[in-house]
């Protein structure tokens, strides 16, 4: 799961000014580090998007306190023998409007995000699901989705898939109200028209101020979800944060500038929360731009990042230098596929990066020139600083630009950048999650427009394969590919960083960063 120019650090600085809001008993609020762009399940990307979103809806399955999968929207389910339909009983519950939850809305919502002309950027996620693909594409009306009854859902895939199960936490999959849709058109997320069959239902939303929502009442679950009402505020600037949760105005910053780590763990070691986090911090090449499509001068600049230097001497927070697309440690893949650079001496890095470039066509009178774009963070504007040092050794002259979270993800999408800086959190426990990010089919969330038919082939052969070990096998083979094109350039695996109050109980670090506050309450 998914992200500036001094202008719109202007205007960050001043919306991040803006007064909090007194605190109602039994209210938490959270730094969420980014303006959500909808409230709409089908148009977000973002990891500060879905702590909203997976607080107000409520998917088949979802994530319980440890962020591991049980049962949602759906009390049970059955599979078929041949792992390809699950058959899901609906639980009962209701939208917050009173209106029942039924089967209908899940297949209203799955028809409506696949639909060709919904332009939901994370649709491809979906294409496990039977003609998915097809059916995004307009090429057939059938889709793998059926409704049995008002309570029985069934969902057919193109192959048994192992993390289907995981996958359906995602807000991709959640439902939307049909019937509030249908009413209110786009305007359905408004405040007053909004509708959700999670813990929470969004009360208020004033863009770069906050989101506020309140327990919902008719959640299923209501008598044991323990927080009245949830800030989520959107401020990007971590040291302000980290300020105000030292002050008491907030009890959640969801990141903090790593240059605070000494002091923060000196000062409030408990409230300092580090942990290990299933994702890669990377940067894209955008590869339908000249010179970028060239694959030597992405291997050149890819050789001559010291991933160390950042992650022991600008981060310090117990990164592990990336030099894979798939983190270690991924469910059902074993060793992930290297860099060919991996393990060998910088300077010899540095030497053949150089040679690659001159080969290239650039060198002391034709300098290679880019620009490194970057969400606002502290942290992000130090490693483009260190990439464009690094880089400068090589006679590359970088300019960095600078956008708010927002702005700076829809430059990716639309490719409107050419080195541009990116995360991505896993959605589930599977390889698949991460590669699948270069494959041609996944569109605009494929910023880096990489197309390469001999990886297409062997991701969809993977797709197709049911024996685990072998499936990784291909997956690796893939993997392989893509560290020898550098569509991406790895730079390092994640930790979660989290400020949180000993006030805030039941918070449970785990590798999906994933807080759901009905499990969570103050003390």
């Amino acid at each position: 799961m998914i992200r500036n120019v001094l202008m719109a650090g202007a205007v960050a600085a001043v919306a991040a000014l803006a007064p909090m809001q007194a605190p109602a008993q039994s209210t938490l609020r959270v730094a969420n580090m980014g303006e959500p762009e909808s409230l709409d399940p089908h148009f977000v990307s973002g990891t500060w998007e879905n702590r909203i979103i997976g607080d107000l809806f409520l998917g088949l399955t979802t994530e319980a306190a440890d962020g591991s999968v049980i049962a949602g929207a759906a009390e049970r389910w059955a599979i078929s023998e041949d792992g390809r339909v699950y058959t899901f009983k609906i639980r009962s519950h209701k939208w917050s409007d009173g209106q029942p939850v039924t089967a209908a809305d899940f297949e209203f919502a799955l028809r409506r995000i696949l639909a060709p002309e919904t332009t939901a950027k994370y649709a491809s996620l979906l294409y496990p699901i039977k003609n998915a693909e097809k059916f995004k594409k307009n090429e057939t009306k059938e889709l793998g989705v059926k409704t049995l009854g008002t309570d029985t859902l069934e969902v057919t895939l193109e192959n048994p898939t192992p993390y289907f199960l995981a996958q359906l936490t995602h807000y991709t999959a959640f439902p939307v109200p049909k019937h509030a849709v249908e009413k209110h058109g786009k305007d359905w997320i408004k405040p007053g028209n909004f509708v959700s069959n999670g813990a929470y239902v969004m009360t208020e939303w004033t863009p770069s101020s906050h989101v506020k929502a309140i327990k919902n009442p008719n959640f299923y679950d209501a008598a044991n979800v323990k927080i009245e009402a949830v800030i989520w505020y959107p401020g990007e600037d971590r040291a302000a944060a980290t300020k105000r949760f030292r002050a008491g105005e907030i009890e959640v910053a969801t990141d903090f500038a790593s240059d605070q780590i000494e002091l923060l763990k000196k000062e409030i070691p408990k409230e300092t929360r580090i942990s290990p986090y299933l994702g890669i911090y990377y940067f894209a090449f955008n590869t339908a731009k000249k010179p970028f499509d060239d694959v030597r001068v992405r291997q050149a600049l890819s050789m001559a990042i010291d991933r160390e230097a950042i992650t022991d001497k600008v981060l310090k927070t117990g990164e592990i230098a990336a030099y894979s697309f798939v983190p270690p440690g991924t469910d059902n893949y074993g060793e992930p596929a290297y860099v060919a650079f991996k393990g060998q001496a910088y300077d010899a890095n540095k030497k053949k990066a150089i040679e690659l470039l001159t080969t290239a066509g650039y060198g002391p009178g034709k300098p290679l020139k880019l620009t490194i774009a970057y969400n606002t963070s502290e942290n992000h504007k130090k490693i483009c600083i260190a990439l464009a040092a690094m880089w400068k050794e090589l006679g590359v002259e970088s300019e960095l630009f600078n956008t708010e979270v927002k702005v700076h993800y829809n430059n990716l999408n639309e490719g409107a950048f050419e080195v541009g800086r990116a995360g991505w959190i896993a959605d589930y426990n599977d390889a698949q999650n991460f590669l699948f990010l270069m494959q041609t089919s996944s569109g605009k969330l494929n910023y880096a427009k990489y197309s390469s038919p001999e990886f297409d082939k062997l991701m969809d052969e993977a797709n197709r394969t049911v024996d685990l070990k072998k499936r990784a096998a291909i997956m690796r083979e893939a993997e392989a590919i893509s560290m020898r094109d550098l569509p991406n350039i790895p730079i390092y695996y994640y930790v979660s960083k989290n400020l949180v109050s000993p006030k805030v109980k039941g918070w449970i670090d785990n590798t999906k960063d994933i807080h759901r506050t009905r499990w969570l309450s103050l003390g």
